[in-house]
């Protein structure tokens, strides 16, 4: 009878942590270059009540008798397929149409993200609203000048140029790196990724749109993967298991009382 609490039990708990997913999706709706979550179970181990056994002179084969103790968390997976792009008009706002991350420096750590709304800062590097520094292919700041410059352009390699005394002359270029699993990144908040071993190491940092990166496109920005339809569906799927496992724990517990009754 207790198998049937501890099976409701981690079936609750497993809807919950589900539920915290969906959550998550639905919070990040709107945040720029998110990538969805999803959560899978698998079956804990089995109770063999009664073992198989083989074919004999006087009988055939028998299967083994197993009672299941519940189910425990499988994965829970990163969807990296690209979200749609918006318009901003902003021309420090870069979409990558495709494959690839930017190159961050963050407290003299490599991190990586999809998200491309950067601003040059006081001295004309450009950051992340989070004051991160963009990095070019050989792992430097972009730096822009400012003062005395007519007007800048980033072309779809990701090469900036500004016009200065009527020259036109070139800042740097923005890299781009692949990762060959790029699910095994891992979150560390602020739209940003680390490398880990799952991930592997990234590909060498190349310009935007060659060896399979995509191309650079300004004045957009890639929206969060998430889908409202689908997140809800998954969210009552989440409800509605948590009732039903609530349900066999009920049950088991009426059942339980029934038979601390009987000594009545």
């Amino acid at each position: 009878m207790l198998r049937s609490l501890y099976s409701g039990i981690s079936g609750m708990k497993n809807f919950q942590s589900k539920l915290d997913v969906v959550a998550n999706n639905v919070a990040n709706v709107n945040t720029h270059g998110f990538k969805k979550s999803r959560i899978t179970f698998k079956d804990m181990v089995s109770q063999t009540i009664a073992s198989s056994g083989g074919t004999t002179d006087n009988t055939g084969s028998i299967n083994s008798k197993q009672i299941g103790l519940g189910s425990s968390i499988s994965s829970i997976d990163k969807i990296m397929s690209p979200g749609s792009s918006q318009d901003t008009g902003d021309p420090w706002d870069f979409y990558i149409n495709g494959d690839g991350f930017f190159q961050i420096q963050k407290q003299g750590e490599t991190l990586y993200m999809r998200a491309g709304n950067f601003k040059p800062d006081t001295e004309g590097n450009l950051v992340t609203p989070d004051g991160n520094y963009l990095l070019d292919a050989a792992g430097n700041k972009i730096n822009v000048p400012m003062d005395g410059v007519s007007s800048v352009s980033v072309g779809l390699d990701g090469t900036i140029t500004y016009v200065k005394d009527n020259k036109t002359e070139t800042a740097g270029q923005v890299a781009l790196v692949t990762f060959n699993n790029a699910a095994g990144l891992d979150k560390v908040g602020g739209n940003l990724y680390r490398r880990t071993q799952s991930s592997g190491a990234p590909s060498q940092p190349v310009a935007p749109g060659s060896e399979g990166t995509g191309e650079l496109q300004t004045g957009k920005l890639e929206m969060s993967n998430v889908d409202l339809t689908d997140e809800f569906t998954e969210m009552i799927i989440a409800q509605r298991g948590f009732q039903s496992n609530a349900k066999t724990i009920t049950t088991s517990d009426e059942i339980l009382q029934e038979l601390v009754n009987l000594k009545r």
